[in-house]
């Protein structure tokens, strides 16, 4: 391979923290439409409440996961040479800022603003993952940012 690799100084056991981290807050965000969808049609309380924990869950966990991307993007100065890694980065915290927006506009009464404030922003929030994690699938898949060359090799040795 002729790509050199971009290292992630946050990590663990050798593996980059932010893309371990970052499945399930988008699988709760993810989620977070289709109870918001499921309350919409049933007006069954539980989705509301189901609501309200995917939102949660997908709010912290993303403050989490961007935590770890924002360290790596201030440690390592190749990322930051990388107008797709300023693009994500951007498009993250617009959708972090959305996710937690929509976990405290439920905050005091689960079933009040989930129409149409709520769908609105889940499914806004919904189109933020697709670009984003395309974003992040092309710094990883394209600029090789925390892939293991050496490792990738080993493997193509074995084969």
């Amino acid at each position: 391979m002729s790509m050199d690799p971009i290292v992630s100084q946050i990590k663990v056991f050798g593996h980059p923290l932010h893309p371990g981290l970052i499945h399930f807050p988008v699988a709760a965000l993810i989620g977070l439409i289709a109870s918001d969808l499921a309350f919409v049609f049933s007006a069954d309380p539980f989705w509301a409440r189901a609501s309200i924990w995917l939102a949660g869950v997908g709010a912290v966990g993303g403050w989490l996961a961007s935590t770890a991307g924002l360290m790596d993007m201030l440690l390592v100065s190749q990322i930051r040479r990388l107008i797709t890694g300023w693009c994500h980065a951007m498009l993250a915290v617009m959708l972090l800022s959305l996710a937690t927006f929509n976990w405290l506009l439920r905050l005091p009464d689960a079933t009040a603003n989930i129409v149409p404030q709520g769908l609105y922003l889940s499914l806004l929030c919904g189109l933020l993952i697709t670009a984003t994690g395309y974003l992040g699938g092309r710094l990883v898949y394209e600029n090789a940012v925390g892939v293991n060359i050496d490792d990738m090799l080993q493997e193509d040795t074995k084969s």
